[in-house]
C-alpha cells in the first residue's frame, strides 16, 4: 500500500511534527560541513510553512548514549538552518516537556521550532512507549522525511506513530521510496549493479535479493579479494575474508546457475603498502606481488565495466572501487561514477562513501537518484522491512 503523502492531509493550525535527519557533520567549531540533508528536507518544511501547518522539527545528532551533551547539541543547526530553508527557526531546549509544551502552544501558523537532539533521552532509541507517547502529544500530525532513520525502529520513527491519529511521509521519504523501488522491484534491463566497499558480508543481502532480477553483477574494491581469491587467483596482501571465501565460491556458482553476468576486476592498481604514498603500479590477475595490496580496479577493468554500465537501462551502484580516499588510488572510482554518469540509464547511488566518490567526480547532477541514507539504503535493497516506513504503512491500512 502506497503511504499518505504530505499533500494529502490538511495542515493548516495543526501541530504537524516533522521527523528529519539534520545529522549532519560539523567541524570543531560547530559549523555544518555538508548542509545536503537539510536541503534536502527543505521542500517538506516548506510546505508545511506554506499550508498553514506550526512546524515542529525533530532530529537526532550523533551518539549521545541518551543523555544531554553539549557537544552533540542541535543548536549550530537551528542557527544555520533559517539561511538554508530562508524560514525563521525556534530552537527548543529540549524535545519533551513542559517548556517545549508551552513553546509550541504559543506557536502560530507558519512557526517553526527545532527540538533538541532527541537521542539526548534514552527513550528514543530503546522505543520506549512512553517516550513515544509524550513526543505524540505534541503532534496532531506526524510526518516522516528521515529515510536515513527508516531502517531503525525509534521512538521518533516507529513508536510515535502509535499515538498520532494521523501520519504520512514527506516529498524526501517518498522520493526515496518510489526511487528505489524503481531500480530494484520491476528495473528495466539491462539492469546492471555495481558492488563495492571492503567486505563482501556487507553485500550478500544485495546479491541474494537482486539475483533474479540482475543482468550484471559488476564487483569491485576491497571484497573482489575475497571472489579471487575464491577463484583461487593470488592476491598478495590485498583484503580478503577469509571466513566468507566458500561463502563468495557459492555465490559466483548460484549467479553463474542464474545466468547473470558476473565480472571481476581483470586489473589491479596495487600499492607496495597501505599509504597514501605507496608505491604503485598496474598490473592484471595473478601478478599481485606477495607483499603488494590491491588498491583500486585497475584501466582495463575500467573499460570492460564501463561498457556494461554504457548498455545498462538501470544501474544501481552501492560502494567504492578501491580506496579512493587516497588521490593517488581513486581513479578507478571516479571512472565509474562518470560512466554511470554519462550513461543513458536511470541510475541510483546510495551508501556514504559512494555518495562522496560521486561529488568527488563531479557529477551529483547526471545521477538519477542519490539515496540520503547509507544503512537504510542497503538494508532496502536486501528487500528488508523498514520499521520507519512499515509504521507508516500501518497506519495508513488501518485509516
Amino acid at each position: 500500500m502506497a503511504l499518505q503523502s504530505i499533500e494529502q492531509i490538511p495542515l493548516r493550525g495543526k501541530r504537524v511534527f516533522i521527523r528529519v535527519d539534520f545529522n549532519v557533520p560539523m567541524d570543531e567549531r560547530g559549523t555544518i560541513i555538508d548542509t545536503t540533508r537539510i536541503e534536502n528536507a527543505a521542500r517538506t518544511i516548506k510546505y508545511a510553512v506554506e499550508h498553514g501547518g506550526r512546524v515542529i522539527l525533530a532530529s537526532h545528532l550523533g551518539r549521545p548514549r541518551g543523555e544531554a551533551d553539549p557537544k552533540y547539541s542541535l543548536s549550530p543547526v537551528a542557527r544555520q538552518l533559517p539561511g538554508i530553508i530562508g524560514i525563521p527557526v525556534g530552537m527548543a531546549e529540549d524535545c519533551i516537556g513542559q517548556r517545549v509544551a508551552k513553546k509550541i502552544d504559543e506557536m502560530k501558523e507558519g512557526d517553526v521550532l527545532l527540538l533538541e537532539n532527541l537521542r539526548f533521552h534514552p527513550g528514543e532509541e530503546a522505543n520506549d512507549a512512553s517516550f513515544s507517547r509524550e513526543l505524540a502529544s505534541m503532534a496532531d500530525v506526524y510526518i516522516n522525511d528521515a529515510f536515513g532513520t527508516a531502517h531503525r525502529a525509534h521512538a521518533s520513527t516507529e513508536g510515535i506513530t502509535q499515538y498520532v491519529d494521523v501520519v504520512g511521509a514527506g516529498f524526501l521519504m517518498n522520493k526515496e521510496i518510489n526511487s528505489l523501488e524503481r531500480g530494484t522491484a520491476n528495473p528495466e534491463r539491462p539492469f546492471v549493479m555495481i558492488l563495492g566497499g571492503a567486505k563482501i558480508s556487507d553485500k550478500i543481502g544485495i546479491i541474494g535479493h537482486v539475483l533474479n532480477k540482475v543482468t550484471t553483477l559488476l564487483i569491485g574494491g576491497g571484497m573482489a579479494y575475497t571472489f579471487l581469491k575464491a577463484e583461487g587467483v593470488e592476491v598478495g596482501k590485498s583484503l580478503v575474508e577469509r571466513d566468507h571465501v566458500d561463502q563468495a565460491q557459492w555465490i559466483a556458482s548460484e549467479v553463474n546457475r542464474e545466468g547473470v553476468k558476473f565480472l571481476l576486476p581483470i586489473d589491479h592498481i596495487v600499492g607496495d603498502r597501505f599509504d597514501p604514498n605507496a608505491v604503485k603500479k598496474v598490473v592484471s590477475n595473478g601478478g599481485i606481488p606477495p607483499e603488494w595490496v590491491g588498491m583500486d580496479i585497475g584501466p582495463a577493468t575500467v573499460r570492460i565495466f564501463s561498457e556494461e554500465i554504457g548498455e545498462a537501462k538501470t544501474v544501481v551502484w552501492n560502494g567504492p572501487m578501491g580506496v579512493f580516499e587516497m588521490e593517488a588510488f581513486a581513479q578507478g572510482t571516479i571512472a565509474i561514477a562518470k560512466a554511470v554518469a554519462q550513461s543513458k540509464a536511470f541510475s541510483i547511488v546510495g551508501g556514504g562513501d559512494t555518495v562522496a566518490a560521486i561529488k568527488m567526480a563531479g557529477v551529483t547532477d547526471k545521477i538519477s537518484h542519490i539515496s540520503t541514507g547509507g544503512g537504510a539504503a542497503l538494508e532496502f535493497l536486501e528487500g528488508k522491512s523498514l520499521p520507519g516506513i512499515e509504521a507508516l504503512r500501518e497506519k495508513g491500512e488501518d485509516r
